[in-house]
């Protein structure tokens, strides 16, 4: 049986510590903490589950953080979570058994990644994420924000889930872009220039912020030079098509979603994304058309970001409200029953609350 050195990064995370190790203690062989400069109790915390606790000056930069705690890792396999983490039950039980079975010439072990669920709890975006690695082949994680691993040598895919769960709703952070605002900065005062990784993720920062003009820059300058991850060139455009819109850029928005196929088979958001541009041109029979495609499309096996939503319930909530707008009431019920077949809402019952009275 192969052994597993969890390594961990954390700061002032007293809220979720525990609950994230209570979750993964019991089938790993190693805990190592690095603090990165706490001021509550957190390493008191982390003392509970292991001696293996070391402070870390704070740099900005994470992957310098992440190669120090796997620097100090001992078993066979290096791990990370975040504190905010959580191994479900289930997936506890499939790490022991892949821990029993897998072949140590294994290098790299992927698990899917769930950031975001939605009211009820159901994952509504998830990725997948090199989780273990082996530590004879010195992996090295790479960029001071968004930082990941090279993923080479002989890699086993797995559906283990870690689910990261938020303590509470917290203010947007500036942490992430003010990095990459310093970043920006010593380029244009040292020279050099952003990887096309590192202008992808700034320019989702910038979005995410709200910063829609420099965002799209960022965006365009990403897809244009013609490098990068096939998937994340693909939410580029899906993403960079939410910027135009923003910036009332429509006549962009079309031409940018049908350049994303030049990629890779359609996907369902991209689709839906052409779908509300018809929508808000008032041509709710075309809109329909492009919704019901999002709608028949097989969810994607992708490693990249998988936005669950689109793969069923966006698309048939949608055509139920085209079909509505053509007074098409009888088809509008029957998407508003399959919208209701993958999550009941709010919006189901309203809609069955007009429908049924039309």
């Amino acid at each position: 049986m192969v052994t597993i050195s969890l390594c961990m990064i954390v700061k002032n995370e007293e809220a979720v510590l525990a609950r994230c190790l209570d979750s993964i203690k019991d089938v790993i062989d190693e805990i190592i903490i690095v603090d990165t400069g706490s001021t509550d109790e957190t390493k008191n915390i982390a003392s509970r589950y292991t001696n293996l606790v070391f402070d870390f000056e704070w740099i900005n930069d994470f992957s310098a953080a992440r190669n120090e705690a796997f620097s100090k890792a001992t078993m066979d396999y290096q791990m990370w979570l975040d504190a905010d983490d959580v191994f479900p039950e289930i997936s506890a039980k499939q790490l022991l058994e892949l821990k029993s079975i897998l072949d140590p010439s294994t290098d790299v072990v992927t698990m899917k990644y769930v950031t975001h669920f939605d009211a009820d709890g159901n994952p509504i975006l998830v990725s997948t994420r090199e989780r273990l690695t082996k530590r004879e082949k010195n992996f090295i994680w790479q960029d001071p924000i968004h930082e990941f691993i090279q993923m080479v040598g002989k890699i086993v895919r797995t559906d283990i889930e870690v689910h990261h769960k938020r303590e509470k709703k917290e203010e947007r952070s500036y942490r992430n872009l003010n990095i990459y605002e310093h970043m920006e900065s010593e380029i244009k005062k040292n020279g050099g220039s952003f990887t096309p990784r590192q202008l992808y993720y700034f320019a989702r920062e910038l979005k995410d912020h709200a910063n829609w003009l420099k965002s799209s820059y960022y965006f365009e300058k990403f897809i244009n030079s013609g490098a990068g991850w096939v998937e994340d060139i693909i939410a580029a455009c899906f993403n960079l098509s939410i910027c135009y819109r923003q910036l009332g850029s429509e006549h962009k928005i079309v031409p940018l979603l049908l350049k994303s196929f030049e990629y890779d088979a359609p996907r369902a958001e991209i689709c839906c994304e052409i779908g509300y541009f018809y929508k808000r041109a008032h041509k709710y029979d075309v809109a329909l058309k492009w919704f019901q495609i999002a709608a028949n499309l097989d969810a994607s096996d992708s490693t990249g970001f998988i936005l669950q939503d689109y793969h069923g319930y966006i698309p048939n909530i949608e055509s139920c409200v085209c079909c509505s707008l053509l007074k098409d009431f009888e088809r509008a019920r029957q998407f508003n029953e399959r919208a209701a077949s993958y999550k009941n809402t709010p919006a189901i019952d309203h809609n069955r609350e007009f429908l049924y009275t039309v």
